[in-house]
């Protein structure tokens, strides 16, 4: 899939979140990334998983006098998924879900909260 078809199902994945939670997006700029840097997967201490996404900054739960600072980063990488969905819509899936994921860290979820709240929104 090219880059620019990437970044459209990236974009679709943005627009499925319900809209009260996109009003609520502070501060945040959303990337589509070919692959995560070694000191991106170092940082999380993956050692041979694949990175779908990353977000970089500070929750909105934990911000105190929070101001003047460079945006939070959701990054969305392109060669992991497509190296484990083929597809185009298992691909738009696993983006859509991506990008869900990183957007809940940004309200301050920790990963044990994302998991539980993916494994209820499944059934």
């Amino acid at each position: 899939m090219i880059h620019e078809e990437f970044e459209q199902l990236v974009k679709e994945g943005i627009d499925a979140i319900d809209e009260k939670f996109l009003e609520k997006l502070k501060n945040v700029e959303i990337v589509v990334e070919d692959d995560p840097t070694p000191f991106q997967t170092e940082k999380l201490k993956l050692r041979g998983a694949l990175l779908f996404g990353l977000y970089e900054g500070v929750p909105q739960t934990k911000r105190e006098q929070y101001g003047q600072v460079l945006p939070d980063k959701i990054t969305i990488f392109k060669n992991p998924i497509e190296k484990v969905f083929s597809s185009r819509d298992d691909i738009k899936k696993a983006v859509k879900d991506t990008v869900w994921h990183e957007i809940a860290h940004h309200f301050g979820m920790d990963e044990h909260r994302v998991r539980q709240a993916e494994k209820k929104k499944r059934k």
